[in-house]
């Protein structure tokens, strides 16, 4: 559950040892809750890092207009598929910008809990990959790394101008399956270059998935965990 330090999300807490000194804050994807990445939290081999503290936030109910105006979790709306690499019809830049806020403020509970940025990873699957990506490379001070799972980067048009140089070598760990059929390859691919051409550190992996997470990248995501914490 939230503290009062920041009252917009609540969220599942689990801690790898007492007193911990670094954190994962995990967003999970459409529709599903912090449930899911919590569930993979038992897969993390997390032999020699310092005591870590997972937080695993609930997006907020809102319509979603690709799902007919359905009430699901999303950290924003999505008006409607891709046109093809790289190419979307329209962004919800409110909707983003808004979860970006609500992030900020774990991001800055977990610095008031005694936890420094450098040691706190942003993590995220699809659209939690997406906000992962999108806040962290915004946000304004150093944190520890990215990791951005089966999504893409949004509003990639404004990073050049919004990003904190603060997180410009800030590593990245991306990964994507090359049978996902909800954010296809193609996509991640061009937000992967575009990172690259903005200059940016990007650990690039694929892994023969659908929409979903593979052993491998689960063996690989332990590896980033302990490489930057």
């Amino acid at each position: 559950m939230p503290t009062s330090a920041n009252p917009r999300l609540e969220f599942i807490q689990i801690e790898s040892a007492p007193n911990p000194t670094a954190c994962v804050i995990w967003m999970h994807g459409l529709g599903a809750s912090g449930d899911d990445f919590a569930g993979l939290y038992p897969e993390l081999d997390l032999t020699g890092c310092p005591a870590i503290r997972f937080i695993f936030p609930n997006a907020p109910q809102i319509p979603v207009t690709i799902n007919g105006g359905y009430v699901m979790p999303a950290w924003y709306d999505i008006f409607g598929t891709e046109l093809g690499a790289g190419v979307i019809r329209k962004e919800d830049d409110a909707g983003i910008r808004k979860s970006q806020v609500d992030i900020e403020a774990l991001i800055a509970n977990e610095v008031a809990r005694g936890i420094m940025s450098e040691n706190i990873v942003i993590a995220g699957f699809s659209q939690g990959c997406a906000m992962a990506l999108h806040t962290g490379l915004r946000h304004k001070a150093r944190l520890a790394g990215i990791m951005a799972l089966s999504g893409y980067l949004p509003l990639a048009g404004t990073l050049a101008s919004e990003a904190s140089p603060e997180n410009k070598a800030t590593p990245i760990f991306m990964a994507h399956g090359t049978q996902d059929p909800v954010v296809v390859l193609d996509r991640a691919e061009a937000s992967h270059a575009t990172l690259n051409a903005l200059g940016y550190n990007v650990e690039w992996h694929t892994y023969p998935m659908p929409h979903s997470v593979h052993p491998r990248e689960v063996a690989d995501i332990n590896a980033f965990l302990k490489r930057v914490l």
